[in-house]
């Protein structure tokens, strides 16, 4: 099928789509597979879709939830966003490491919510809405996962790190 209004879709969406994927998978193969698999399954539905951004966001969502039940939760965040030009500031780069192996280390779900919430800034809503739960739920996962990502940067000693990195946003 070729459609192109899809292609039009894919050509101007693809960068940002692939970044979201890489904040819920952790690695660059598994992003691009991730997205890949999302696009396959909006194509199938095209037509039929909406919004195009929230039906692959949800589309990526469940994909990646259906990949860690099958293979559980190993998985390391190697630390440079794709698409992003490189920074030669030394201590950015390091904070946004820390960051990424921080986000790494939360439950798929609950990194869903924030890369949603506060990566993408979605509207609790419309988070509630991408992955089928009740606003409630995204408040208490965005506010959970904000506090153990600051707990996660905190112990090295780096409390305005971790302020500066995520925010008072909880």
């Amino acid at each position: 099928m070729d459609d192109p209004d899809f292609r039009e879709f894919v050509e101007a969406r693809y960068g940002d789509l692939l970044r979201t994927a890489y904040l819920l998978t952790g690695g660059r193969d598994a992003a691009q597979d991730l997205v890949h698999e999302a696009l396959l399954k909006t194509l199938r539905h095209w037509r039929r879709v909406d919004e195009p951004m929230a039906y692959v966001r949800r589309a990526m969502v469940n994909e990646r939830t259906n990949r860690w039940r099958r293979i559980g939760l190993r998985e390391l965040l190697p630390g440079v966003l794709p698409d992003r030009p490189r920074s030669d500031d030394t201590e950015s780069v390091a904070e946004r490491d820390e960051l990424l192996l921080a986000l790494g280390r939360l439950p798929a779900r609950m990194r869903a919510v924030v890369v949603l919430r506060y990566w993408e800034d979605l509207a609790e809503a419309d988070v509630a809405a991408t992955l089928g739960c009740s606003v409630g739920t995204v408040k208490s996962q965005a506010a959970r996962g904000l506090a153990r990502l600051r707990d996660v940067l905190r112990p090295g000693g780096r409390p305005a790190v971790a302020d500066r990195l995520i925010g008072e946003q909880a």
